[in-house]
């Protein structure tokens, strides 16, 4: 989500707790549900515990080998769903903290938190944002024994961690982690304005512990986009950045801009390229296709909290930005929306998606919270369509709900519903069958490998 969301209250205390369950049954669609005929949803696990509060939002998602990492505002759970149709939970740790952003590689996985807190333990409680001894940042879990997740490092990043996006060295001894963050202000000592610059962690593989920020790249000296009218924020750092390590390129979504880098000194990352957008209010986050000479950007409008799916708004405001790469400019080619309008009391916006490995066709399948899940071809930039689409309507009680994060993993679709659980579709369409051939062993959305 756009905006770094205040204190919400837990139901039970602050400590790092994990659950080792039984496999969870997958339950039937609701009723009120609908989709195209081509796509079926075949499993829902829902929320359980501290995670089924309604202010425990359900976030992003990572996968590695037969394991599903969901993130939770109290946490993250582990699933093994090597069949998709059964997921199983195997763990669910309780570690509190906006809004636990997550990626996964090898035995370890981590955590983005954006939130003041007393310190960096899952016992933490909510800390003063004008106090220096208030804490945010990157959490370390070792995940080599699935069911029982290990604490075991935090790292401190100015003005938090929104998201992170991991990168991976050119050696293979250490992962980078970008961290993206904003929302400064005087009052916060260590948020402090300007905030034009993101913060870089490096991890050595075999010792995490020894974790550790080493470059803060300031990405705008000056001072990027700040008066253009209707930005939901200024330009001041980045929301999400999505890396192709094999081209040594990445794309920045930054409030006010859409910014294309070149990665190839991991600690340097530089912008080469920037473009604004009048219908943009708040640029997100980004996808490249496949080959790496596209990137499709969206416009959080209204910071995932409003209704922005309605004849009233239009197709163009809360959209995808479909952008060429030409040399080392990003040119502008159309807009992408979901055409089903939703109703006033539906959070509605573009979110978050990965590609469908289709080869030589760019599909994307997206989150657009109560919108649903939407499955689109932009093989032709300037023609985007959608293939299929599922729609759960409207979430009761009124409260931010929907589809997160919807990404597509060895042959199934997994959305991470906010307020729903874990969603598993079946896509069935000769343009998008042949996906089913190509297995992943990893998938961390914005680390985008070629396949």
């Amino acid at each position: 989500m756009a905006s770094r969301l205040g204190r919400f209250a837990l139901a039970l205390a602050a400590c790092l707790a994990v659950v080792s369950a039984a496999p969870a049954q997958a339950s039937a669609p609701q009723a009120a549900a609908k989709s195209s005929p081509n796509v079926k949803l075949v499993a829902n696990v829902p929320k359980k515990g501290a995670f089924a509060d309604l202010t425990a939002y359900g976030t992003d998602l990572a996968f590695q080998g037969r394991y599903a990492y969901v993130g939770n505002y109290n946490g993250f759970t582990v699933f093994d769903v090597a069949d998709p149709t059964k997921p199983k939970r195997v763990s669910q740790v309780l570690c509190p903290g906006a809004q636990n952003d997550i990626s996964v590689k090898g035995d370890l996985l981590f955590l983005s938190i954006d939130e003041p807190l007393s310190g960096s333990s899952c016992k933490s409680d909510y800390g003063d944002p004008s106090s220096s001894r208030s804490w945010e940042g990157i959490r370390i879990f070792d995940i080599s024994d699935k069911a029982r997740p290990r604490y075991v490092k935090a790292v401190e990043t100015a003005c938090g961690s929104h998201t992170h996006t991991l990168v991976p060295d050119k050696q293979g001894k250490s992962l980078y982690l970008y961290v993206s963050s904003y929302g400064p202000a005087a009052a916060f000592p260590e948020c402090k304005p300007p905030h034009d610059k993101i913060s870089v962690v490096k991890v050595p593989i075999k010792n995490p512990k020894a974790a550790k920020v080493v470059s803060t790249p300031v990405l705008f000296p000056d001072g990027g986009n700040e008066d253009q009218p209707g930005l939901l924020l200024p330009t001041s750092g980045c929301h999400d950045i999505t890396v192709y390590p094999a081209k040594d390129l990445a794309a920045g979504a930054c409030m006010g801009d859409g910014v294309l880098m070149d990665i190839s000194n991991r600690e340097q990352p530089k912008v080469i390229a920037t473009a604004t957008d009048e219908n943009f209010a708040f640029w997100h986050s980004a996808t490249f296709n496949n080959a790496g000479n596209k990137v499709v950007f969206t416009d959080e409008l209204g910071g995932g909290g409003a209704a922005t799916c309605t004849a009233s708004i239009g197709p163009t405001r809360g959209a995808d930005a479909i952008f060429d790469i030409v040399g080392k400019e990003l040119v502008f080619k159309s807009y992408y929306k979901i055409s089903r309008h939703q109703q006033a009391s539906e959070n509605c916006v573009a979110h978050n998606g990965s590609l469908i490995p289709v080869k030589g066709r760019d599909i994307m399948v997206q989150g657009w919270y109560q919108g649903g899940v939407s499955i689109w071809d932009f093989t032709d930039s300037a023609k985007p369509f959608e293939i299929g689409y599922f729609d759960r309507g409207a979430f009761k009680p009124r409260d931010i709900a929907g589809s997160w994060s919807a990404y597509y993993y060895n042959g199934y679709i997994f959305s991470s519903e906010i307020q729903r659980g874990l969603d598993v579709l079946k896509l069935t369409d000769r343009r998008t069958d042949p996906a089913g051939r190509v297995r992943f062993k990893i998938l961390n959305a914005q680390t985008q490998y070629r396949y």
